[in-house]
């Protein structure tokens, strides 16, 4: 006889376990914690059910004693178990090396998206402020600043504006500033001839008589 299926793992169902797993816990800000895990999950909202359920529980391995096998065994699917464990900092090779960890997280894809929307969040102005309050020495934020352009480098830039517009609309405008920065070509002194082919106006150039 075999065993019943596991019912379906869904998005709700990791909202709910976010919010009971962090419910007593408190953020640097003494803010409690579960309103950082929801925000995270709901600046993913355009994507698909493993991304969104990754970024409720994206601290549930860092911050709880909650083990893969036990997320597996509720029904989280292995694609979204990948997701949170890239994103766990005390899993990585060298947990004390951020901008390792950061790069790490930016090989893959989904790990990015959940990470861009941890770091958007977290880089809310009102936050930025209060840490560097707190800590004016080294706030946490100058981190967070030197992980975007590494995070934003690594995914479609559409999908980053998505859940900037979501959870930080602030961002917006640093991320159009890096894609400036990221396009050297000059565009008061282009000519037809340095127009790359299948512009506008290598097109004209080609079809001039």
């Amino acid at each position: 006889m075999s065993e019943p299926a596991l019912p379906r793992f869904t998005v709700e169902t990791a909202k709910v376990l976010a919010e009971v797993a962090h419910n007593r816990q408190k953020d640097k800000l003494k803010r409690p914690y579960r309103e950082h895990v929801l925000a995270v999950g709901d600046a993913l909202a355009d994507f698909d059910d493993d991304i969104r359920i990754a970024g409720y529980l994206h601290d549930i391995a860092e911050d709880t004693p909650m083990t893969r096998q036990a997320l597996l065994d509720m029904g989280v699917s292995e694609r979204a178990a990948d997701i949170i464990e890239r994103v766990t900092k005390r899993l990585h090779e060298n947990p004390d090396d951020y901008q390792a960890g950061i790069r790490y997280i930016a090989e893959d894809h989904d790990a990015t998206l959940v990470k861009i929307a941890d770091n958007a969040h977290n880089s809310l102005p009102e936050r930025v402020k209060a840490l560097a309050e707190k800590w004016p020495d080294k706030p946490p934020v100058t981190r967070y600043d030197e992980a975007r352009p590494v995070l934003f480098a690594a995914v479609p830039v559409e999908e980053t504006r998505k859940i900037l517009a979501r959870i930080n609309p602030w961002l917006l405008e640093e991320l159009d500033d890096l894609l400036d920065e990221a396009d050297d070509t000059d565009y008061e002194n282009l000519s037809y001839e340095d127009a790359p082919a299948g512009s506008p106006a290598a097109e004209t150039e080609t079809h001039r008589d």
